[in-house]
């Protein structure tokens, strides 16, 4: 099975609770207005890889420890065999292993919707941020875009990991962004608040450094 990946990280600190493997496929049809991963749009047969993979490499940057998986994107959905089937060789993986890693699902489609669709896949997801990114209504809580998103726990892992997260202000949030590199390109990973990303950019342009390609415009 292949799957269309844009790009996978390790550790991520930002979405979710822990040390964390994020995932971002690649493909949306949903379009935010707003949205900051517009990189991800494209379906681009360049980015497909095996699950068996994408899950050889989990496994090995795991070795230095890993408390759960975030799948991004992208739209997740939008290639929903793919993705059943990544979920099926995490759900393996963490049997064989013992580890207790969740996973937690972003999707920009409603909620009723994913449950109409989607319902067996989702009940191979521990935690779910579903709704569509609204740029009008700036985030309250923990790692949501915008106010209108929930955090959904589906499973007694979930209710365990999360508790304390659930409802947790964004504003006690330790931290939003982290940054990432891999030699050519730069990684802003998390959930800027508005205006952040714009801010960033005149504040490089004023040090003489200027981004040659962005993925929020």
């Amino acid at each position: 099975m292949k799957i269309s990946v844009n790009k996978a990280h390790y550790p991520v600190t930002v979405l979710g609770p822990g040390k964390r493997i994020g995932i971002w496929l690649q493909g949306c049809r949903i379009h935010c207005k707003g949205c900051v991963s517009q990189d991800t749009w494209a379906s681009e047969p360049g980015h497909d890889m095996t699950v068996a993979r994408l899950m050889s490499w989990c496994r090995q940057v795991a070795k230095d420890g890993v408390d759960g998986i975030t799948i991004s994107g992208g739209e997740p959905f939008d290639q929903p065999a793919a993705l059943s089937a990544l979920l099926d060789a995490i759900h393996f993986w963490r049997q064989e292993s013992g580890l207790e890693l969740d996973i937690l699902c972003y999707s920009g489609y409603p909620l009723a919707s994913l449950q109409k669709k989607h319902s067996k896949i989702l009940t191979k997801i521990d935690a779910l941020i579903p709704e569509p990114y609204i740029d009008a209504q700036p985030p309250e809580l923990a790692w949501r875009g915008s106010a209108n998103q929930p955090l959904v726990l589906q499973t007694a892992l979930a209710q365990k990991k999360y508790a304390d997260w659930q409802n947790l202000p964004l504003t006690q949030q330790e931290k939003r962004i982290q940054t990432m590199t891999d030699g050519k390109h730069i990684w802003y990973i998390g959930i800027p608040a508005r205006g952040d990303m714009q801010s960033l950019e005149t504040l490089a342009e004023s040090r003489g450094v200027r981004f040659e390609q962005v993925s929020w415009r």
